[in-house]
């Protein structure tokens, strides 16, 4: 069976700018960057550096990204209930369909695991595929004959 190397990367890197919308843009000049990390061999998911400046937006996730923050802070809220600040360390989960107001009142710096979402179809159809695969590979090993040494 054929291994893949695991790819290890570090959060300092050099990020490219990456504007806001700007009809999402409530308040101030908020200033976004970002880097990719890594993406799957399918292109189904990504890990992103990604930072920004002070001001007030909100951003429509057409993805399901999971967030951990690893420096300053942002009160996010989702309009379900009252706002929360966010600094390092903190975990956020937002699936695909939310859309939140962001306050950065000077800066925050997050991970973002994103997954993209195939039609449940597509997925369905992909798992069974799999499985079948897995279930050919388990039927199509070498079956002992008893008759080693045999002549």
């Amino acid at each position: 069976m054929q291994t893949i190397p695991m790819i290890a990367s570090v959060t300092s890197v050099d990020l490219r700018s990456a504007p806001i919308e700007p009809s999402w843009i409530h308040a101030g000049e908020p200033q976004a960057r970002n880097a990719t990390l890594s993406r799957s061999a399918d292109g189904l998911a990504s890990t992103l550096v990604w930072d920004c400046t002070a001001g007030t937006f909100e951003w429509h996730y057409d993805i399901d990204e999971t967030i951990y923050f690893l420096e300053g802070s942002a009160t996010i809220s989702d309009g379900h209930g009252p706002a929360k600040t966010f600094t390092a360390g903190d975990v956020l989960f937002l699936p695909r369909g939310a859309v939140c107001h962001w306050h950065v009142e000077s800066y925050v710096r997050k991970v973002a695991f994103c997954r993209r979402t195939q039609p449940k179809l597509v997925g369905l159809a992909m798992r069974a595929i799999g499985k079948a695969q897995r279930i050919f590979k388990r039927g199509s090993a070498p079956q002992a004959t008893g008759l080693l040494g045999a002549a």
